[in-house]
């Protein structure tokens, strides 16, 4: 196209062919995004532009249609985290391996597949992690979640809260108060083998233990609600 303004006029007329082009797409895939795809189509449109040679042949929009649909082509590419030389050695060594079993009568195993196509193991291994998970499908073979339906992030928030406020309680105890405390609760050791450790007898053991819970309900008890 020679001129400016003959050149916008073409990205003009040709913009509702990128359009439509994006929303054939769109149905086709539709985790895709109209913009993002006509965003692609129009970096496609303007190097057709560019590039067209009337006296080659093909009329502009069919000539435009072409390198607009591969532009988007080339974009969806983009996002995929597998890369292309992955999907393509699944993809051919799946057709070989289902010709093998046509012919065959039985399924021929990953390790003849790679024996056959080196890599192939490695190309598979990089699809399925490149696989998105959907919330709506099941989850893959040999894969679990661990769930709890009967709890919410509100609770757990909650939960989290008073843990960290037990802890500055905990904290703000006196030193031999503080000790027995964390080795009794959270190492769960016994009042005795607490003594021992801290040189102190069973009986005064039991008397810090209970100063401790003491001074900690009431400073609970005398914390604001």
């Amino acid at each position: 196209m020679s001129g400016p303004d003959a050149r916008d006029e073409a990205v003009r007329s040709l913009l509702p062919l990128v359009r439509r082009a994006a929303r054939r797409l769109k149905r086709v895939v539709p985790a895709l995004g109209v913009d993002d795809l006509v965003g692609d189509g129009c970096v496609g449109l303007i190097r057709a532009i560019d590039s067209f040679d009337p006296a080659r042949g093909p009329h502009i929009a069919e000539y435009a249609r072409r390198l607009v649909v591969g532009a988007m082509l080339n974009g969806i590419r983009r996002m995929d985290p597998v890369s292309e030389r992955a999907r393509r050695i699944v993809r051919e060594s799946e057709n070989q391996r289902y010709a093998l079993a046509a012919e065959r009568g039985s399924v021929p195993s990953s390790a003849e597949m790679e024996r056959r196509c080196p890599g192939y193991r490695r190309a598979v291994a990089a699809a399925h992690q490149g696989q998105p998970l959907s919330l709506d499908a099941p989850l893959p073979r040999h894969e679990s979640l661990v769930y709890d339906w009967g709890d919410d992030p509100a609770s757990i928030v909650e939960r989290r809260l008073q843990r960290a406020y037990l802890a500055e309680l905990v904290a703000a105890l006196p030193g031999r108060q503080r000790d027995l405390v964390v080795m009794h609760y959270f190492k769960e050791t016994s009042l005795r083998a607490i003594g021992r450790r801290l040189a102190i007898s069973p009986q005064r053991a039991s008397q810090l233990h209970t100063s401790a819970l003491t001074k900690l309900k009431r400073w609970v008890h005398a914390a604001p609600p």
